[in-house]
């Protein structure tokens, strides 16, 4: 029985109107248990990453920031309701920092250009960002499980390879998932074969969305309010019509696992390859473009200086000396960029005919 196990599948309160997990709850209880990481994999997003990480960090725990995508049935950019309303699960984790550069680009993707009941990528994308990433097959609404659920071995094998070939050799993960359920102990009696017939490594998760068991009632309560069902209904959803979705200690997966170690030990190697450092104590910004032979600093002085001869018609000693002064403060912070994109975004507003505002201390500087 390993002394250790990593949960490689979890969601947060950040899987909106899914997941009941608080973070800091999440870690108070995985310091308990002694899980040594834990990995976020929200669905379709990376709102909690930062928090996360920090939290994480703080509680002695290796985090691992992933994300659980939704994989269009077509392309992510079809949109026919009758053959484009559902999509698949599949688990992402970042190894490094160009594998969380990727899940940006991802998510953002799937939300800008996928959108369609839920932020969709498509294999085809996923393939020109899957540097530094590893991929889990996911739960019961994975590619691979429900061919597998269906019967289908020719075409979960066909998936299987795709995702291998994808995300590169030893970075693809068979998931099976124990929470007594009918349909995954099918599903682990098909991988389990699949899996030795590739090549590839299994991987064992417990897809948590919630904290402790006794919370199970409080998650059905919001996969309600999510599906606008009365809680009372009969033959609503429920996750699986079992309190086993919760934070489970190393002891309780080894017992569920313990025909198939090596599903348990993967969580490990897993969490030993994903060393992803956020820097969370500096300003990192996006580029912003300046004329040839500028900074950020001068260009933005060359702007000021217009903008005072066009609202006052000239620059005088007192304007001068408090646009020198507003823009000392402004270089020594390094927030020149910063005041330049914000410009940008705010004279887009304006072109476009979008309102904008002014609120609190913004409304005494010389330079806004």
């Amino acid at each position: 029985m390993p002394a250790e196990f990593v949960h490689c599948h979890l969601h947060t309160e950040y899987s909106l109107l899914d997941g009941a997990s608080r973070i800091a709850s999440l870690m108070q209880r995985a310091q308990e248990v002694g899980i040594p990481a834990l990995a976020l994999t929200d669905h379709g997003a990376l709102y909690g990453a930062v928090e996360f990480y920090q939290q994480a960090r703080a509680h002695g725990i290796t985090p691992i920031i992933g994300v659980e995508a939704y994989v269009a049935s077509r392309r992510m950019t079809d949109r026919d309701p009758k053959l484009d309303a559902s999509s698949f699960h599949l688990v992402l984790l970042a190894t490094n920092a160009e594998g969380y550069r990727n899940l940006l680009k991802l998510t953002t993707a799937a939300h800008l250009d996928g959108f369609y009941y839920k932020p969709r990528i498509d294999r085809e994308f996923l393939s020109r960002h899957a540097a530094g990433l590893i991929g889990l097959s996911g739960c019961l609404q994975g590619e691979v499980p429900r061919a597998l659920l269906r019967d289908d071995a020719a075409a979960a094998r066909h998936l299987a390879t795709a995702y291998r070939d994808i995300l590169g050799p030893g970075n693809f993960f068979l998931e099976v998932q124990n929470h007594g359920l009918p349909d995954q102990q099918t599903l682990i009696q098909r991988m389990v074969p699949l899996a030795r017939d590739l090549g590839l490594p299994l991987v064992a998760t417990n897809d948590v969305h919630y904290v402790n068991r006794d919370e199970a009632d409080a998650q059905d309560l919001l996969m309600c309010i999510q599906m606008g069902l009365a809680l009372d209904q009969k033959d609503k959803p429920r996750m699986g019509e079992t309190p086993e979705f919760y934070l489970k200690s190393p002891a309780e997966m080894a017992a569920r696992f313990a025909d198939l170690p090596e599903a348990l030990e993967n969580t490990l190697a897993i969490a030993e390859r994903c060393r992803l450092e956020i820097e969370t104590d500096q300003l990192t910004l996006p580029h912003f473009p300046v004329p040839e032979g500028e900074t950020a600093d001068s260009y933005l002085r060359r702007l000021c200086e217009a903008g005072i001869r066009r609202i006052f018609g000239q620059m005088t000693p007192a304007l001068a000396e408090r646009l020198d002064y507003e823009l000392g403060v402004i270089a020594r912070m390094g927030f020149a960029a910063y005041f330049l994109i914000v410009q940008d975004f705010v004279n887009f507003a304006r072109r476009s005919g979008i309102l904008t505002t002014v609120r609190g201390s913004a409304a005494g500087s010389l330079v806004l």
